[in-house]
């Protein structure tokens, strides 16, 4: 009998042992299998974009492939751009319940600059190879030599021609170098097809804004006083003006914008010969306007005068690290993770299309393939040939004002119902700055 109570007794409790190995949430059985295994980081992450969204969710993977003894698990939430950056305005001023990272719009950045900056100072994983980056990427997300964000991208602006209609009007690409040149092109195109050179955004501000930053001016200068109105600005958009009137190479865009479904069916059907805008624009190319493929060529921006850049880096996305992180170590190494290493600016054109801000990786066979879409050209041999004048815009609290008020009075006064001439209508735009800053 003893025996036998013997064995019920060890039976029960391998019985026990099962069980319990067998718990509904597996963490018994993981914790056995692995228990030196290290807890992973929570971080919390903020985007305004979908896109950015799977992009940051893959690198956590990559992350937690490579980097095995400090896992972290990433909880991204996504919001519409304007209701992200108030509310993480209201989070950093209030003191609780910012995230550990947050993507900030270029447009809004300097709103977060303000004061007591709630930001984490980015220094030390940016200067250590900053000479492999476009500068001027850094530059635009800075104060007092302090970086707080990181670009996914140059937006470096470029030109797309259509192939085709140059073809038809025996006009060469490679020998438009000036704006001069670009209008006589245009001439011979406008007679050879009957379509214009280029078009013009009425309900936003390109390329004008590409333009004047070019020929060294801007909105605002590097203090932030307003420069809207200056002589340089003034003469850019009155040419932009007589392209339309006087030498009819160009047109007011269908649809006011490089966004508008009337331009990219306008577009597509072959209706301009160029379109002025930055390398991001390449993915609408690809996912609006199927029939141009294998016509377009992309080239460097004519410039006005000698000296003059041939691109400027528009646009932006600068990803900061908040001073509410309890794991501000955590998020830095894998912001540096995602956006400054070799690997993660290749995955930036693969996956995103976009130009990437570390330079070097142009060459990476990656992004040295011909594109089939892209008259079967190496994009990026165009960048490196001109790395050095990208330059960006003066950034500052103004900034967004200023954009707005070009966008919504500037180019369609002056451009589409000319109710008032470009000089008229910049330095109406200007007062209304200068009033703000008072």
């Amino acid at each position: 009998m003893r025996k036998a109570t013997s064995i019920a007794a060890v039976s029960a409790v391998l019985l026990t042992t099962i069980l319990s190995g067998c718990s509904s949430d597996g963490a018994s059985e993981a914790k056995d299998s692995n228990p030196g295994a290290p807890k992973p980081v929570k971080l919390s992450l903020w985007t305004f974009q979908e896109l950015h969204k799977k992009y940051y969710e893959k690198t956590a993977e990559l992350w937690n492939k490579s980097n095995p003894n400090q896992p972290i698990e990433l909880t991204i939430d996504t919001y519409p751009n304007a209701e992200m950056h108030n509310k993480l305005l209201i989070a950093l001023q209030s003191g609780v319940g910012a995230p550990d990272i947050s993507d900030i719009n270029i447009n809004y950045f300097q709103n977060f600059l303000k004061g007591d900056i709630q930001l984490v100072e980015l220094n030390n994983i940016i200067e250590p190879e900053k000479d492999k980056f476009i500068q001027s990427r850094f530059d635009i997300y800075s104060k007092n030599g302090k970086y707080y964000g990181i670009d996914f991208h140059v937006g470096a602006t470029v030109v797309y021609y259509n192939k085709e209609l140059l073809d038809k009007a025996g006009v060469n690409a490679d020998t438009i170098k000036t704006w001069n040149d670009y209008i006589e092109a245009g001439k011979k195109v406008l007679v050879a097809t009957g379509k214009p050179m280029t078009s013009f955004e009425v309900t936003g501000q390109r390329p004008f804004w590409p333009m004047i930053i070019q020929r060294g001016s801007d909105y605002l200068d590097k203090k932030g006083d307003v420069t809207l109105d200056n002589e340089i600005n003034i003469k850019t958009l009155q040419a932009m003006k007589d392209m339309i009137d006087k030498d009819k190479v160009a047109v007011p865009m269908p649809g006011g914008n490089t966004g508008a479904e009337e331009f990219f069916t306008f577009m597509n059907k072959g209706g301009a010969a160029s379109l002025i805008m930055p390398m991001w624009y390449m993915s609408r190319f690809l996912e609006y306007m199927p029939d141009l493929k294998g016509k377009i060529l992309v080239r460097p921006m004519p410039v006005w005068e000698n000296g003059n850049v041939r691109s400027a880096g528009m646009g932006g996305t600068g990803t900061a690290v908040t001073k509410q992180s309890k794991n501000q170590d955590a998020a830095t190494k894998f912001l540096a993770y995602a956006k400054l290493t070799k690997e993660s600016n290749v995955r930036i054109w693969q996956e995103l299309k976009f130009d990437p801000i570390r330079w070097d990786v142009w060459n990476n066979p990656e992004l040295q393939k011909p594109d089939p879409y892209f008259s079967n050209e190496v994009i990026f041999n165009v960048l490196l040939g001109m790395k050095d004048e990208i330059k960006s815009p003066n950034m500052s609290e103004l900034s967004s004002a200023s954009q707005d008020l070009v966008n919504s009075n500037v180019m369609f006064k002056s451009l589409k119902d000319q109710s008032q001439t470009p000089e008229q209508a910049l330095k109406a735009a200007a007062a209304e700055l200068r009033k703000q800053k008072k």
